[in-house]
């Protein structure tokens, strides 16, 4: 099993600390704190207009994840993936999409959301939690419905800065929409 002796110094070289920069400002701009972050209720704006059940917030922490924004100043820079929360209010839904290129993580912060998956004409649905994660590989349709009561907050990663921009199956509605 290898340890931190066999990699090499460009092994992190992406992550060295700018020159001119001191150690604690450098660290400082990897902290995205609660009180910065906003609910960006505009980044799936475009699924809403089309249905109010489509209504759901994105705050964003590291990378745009995979709404198609072309990026954010205001979040911690990341070579390997993008997390943010997504704000889920009670009977919203999140349209069937596809990464293509990315694995895609939900993990439940608060509330039940029914997660729906498709693939060469399999289905599969599950139910998540508070504290429940599934991983949902590229390739796969994936979607989403709070079934609770109350707004839910999941957690949301997905394996690039700035994905491949989702695309939805060719006979669902929000296929038709121009971004």
């Amino acid at each position: 099993m290898p340890d931190a002796s066999d990699f090499q110094r460009e092994d992190i070289a992406t992550y060295e600390q700018p020159e001119g920069t001191g150690f604690g400002d450098w660290i400082e701009s990897r902290v995205a704190r609660y009180e910065t972050r906003t609910l960006d209720w505009d980044a799936l704006k475009f699924q809403a207009d089309f249905d109010p059940k489509y209504r759901r917030a994105q705050m964003r922490y590291m990378g745009t994840g995979g709404t198609g924004l072309e990026g954010d100043e205001n979040t911690v820079p990341s070579e390997h993936f993008s997390f943010s929360t997504m704000i889920l209010p009670a009977g919203c839904e999140g349209p069937s999409h596809i990464h293509v290129d990315v694995e895609e993580v939900f993990f439940m912060l608060r509330g039940n959301v029914r997660l729906f998956m498709d693939r060469d004409g399999e289905h599969y649905e599950t139910i998540i939690g508070e504290r429940d994660l599934i991983s949902v590989p590229p390739g796969i349709y994936r979607g989403l419905e709070n079934i609770g009561q109350e707004e839910a907050v999941m957690v949301v990663m997905l394996g690039s800065t700035k994905p491949v921009t989702p695309t939805y199956p060719p006979d669902h509605p929000v296929s038709k929409i121009k971004r």
